[in-house]
């Protein structure tokens, strides 16, 4: 049996174990699975983990997040055991200095942890990449993502109102988890451009605001779709120079770049071309400070620093004519995405 390091606390029933995490704050505000240990030593045994293994180190808050306590809010958000491997490339991205963790969590911005999940462990976990894709409905998606928030909330320390300055925060703070649709995809799977294989499972975090959703039924060519993409895009860029954006093409939307052969760099560069707008109208629009002059009025503000910025998926509904894109947090040294590989026992 796996020795097990935290505290123990006894409830006479689950009803009264659920009413003890909240009464301890240890909760999102919904009902948690009361973390047992025999729950707990199962999501252990399915990743692989020692109790007492480190997975990541938090250096803003000097705190060293470990496999049992990151198997205690796995068991709370009511993830599968077989959910652990993801859960726990996800915790070791969150360590990366280029996500750099303290910046989207802290930040009044109000930031969420967006995951895509890529490989066959997609498939094999059930995790939605269709209909309803950032709604409810699927366990995984559900589960992945919060435990990933409640990991943040009970062992790093990122509470409301406390850490977490958010003004607004958003729906993707309780859970922001989707896959890729590789198999309709009109491009290679997009940790293939992390320099992982198709073979390889992997997951992508993006320090995110909420979706941002469109409709164009009148384009039939890349060029018609993108141009309402890039006008939408326009109308809400420049607050702080967001560093990357996800741009996420569901269905309709991926056949007609399919049918017309467009790459995912071809569709990167145009994004990157046409969102660019004037310094001046950002002034205009009290975005950027300063006079207008006529160098402002000819000065072109590029969305992000470089087409590569863009993270270009395929998922969601085969039918209908909507996409969305979805904006990084930070300004120009703000945090970028992160890969890592999902290693299953």
């Amino acid at each position: 049996m796996i020795e097990l390091k935290s505290r123990r606390l006894t409830a006479d029933d689950e009803g009264s174990a659920i009413e003890l995490c909240y009464a301890n704050g240890w909760t999102d505000g919904l009902p948690v699975i009361p973390p047992t240990a025999s729950r707990i030593a199962a999501m252990l045994e399915a990743g692989g983990l020692e109790p007492g293994k480190q997975l990541s180190f938090i250096e803003n808050r000097q705190v060293s997040v470990t496999a049992e306590k990151v198997a205690i809010n796995a068991v709370m958000a009511g993830c599968k055991p077989e959910y652990m491997p993801v859960i726990t490339a996800t915790v070791e991205a969150l360590a990366d200095p280029l996500y750099g963790y303290h910046g989207p969590a802290t930040s009044t911005g109000g930031s969420a942890v967006f995951m895509l999940v890529n490989g066959p462990i997609a498939k094999k976990l059930n995790i939605n990449n269709g209909d309803n894709l950032f709604g409810p409905g699927w366990r995984a998606n559900a589960t992945l993502g919060r435990a990933i928030r409640l990991i943040m909330r009970n062992v790093i320390g990122t509470l409301p109102g406390e850490l977490d300055r958010s003004s607004l925060g958003h729906a993707g703070k309780y859970t922001y988890c989707i896959a890729e649709n590789e198999e309709d995809s009109p491009w290679p799977a997009f940790h293939t451009t992390r320099g992982f294989k198709p073979e390889q499972n992997a997951v992508t975090i993006f320090a995110a605001y909420a979706p941002h959703q469109y409709s164009n039924g009148l384009g039939a060519t890349p060029e018609g779709v993108l141009a309402t993409t890039c006008a939408q895009m326009r109308m809400s860029a420049g607050t702080n120079r967001q560093p990357q954006y996800a741009l996420v093409f569901a269905g309709e939307h991926q056949l007609i770049m399919k049918n017309a052969g467009w790459s995912r760099e071809e569709v990167q560069n145009y994004v990157f071309e046409n969102t660019q707008m004037k310094q001046a109208d950002l002034q205009r629009a009290n975005i950027k400070p300063g006079p207008i002059t006529p160098e402002t009025e000819s000065t072109m503000q590029p969305l992000v620093h470089t087409p590569q910025d863009l993270l270009v998926i395929a998922a969601g509904g085969k039918a209908g004519v909507q996409s969305c894109y979805i904006p990084g947090w930070g300004g120009k040294n703000g945090s970028q995405s992160v890969t890592r590989e999902i290693r299953v026992p």
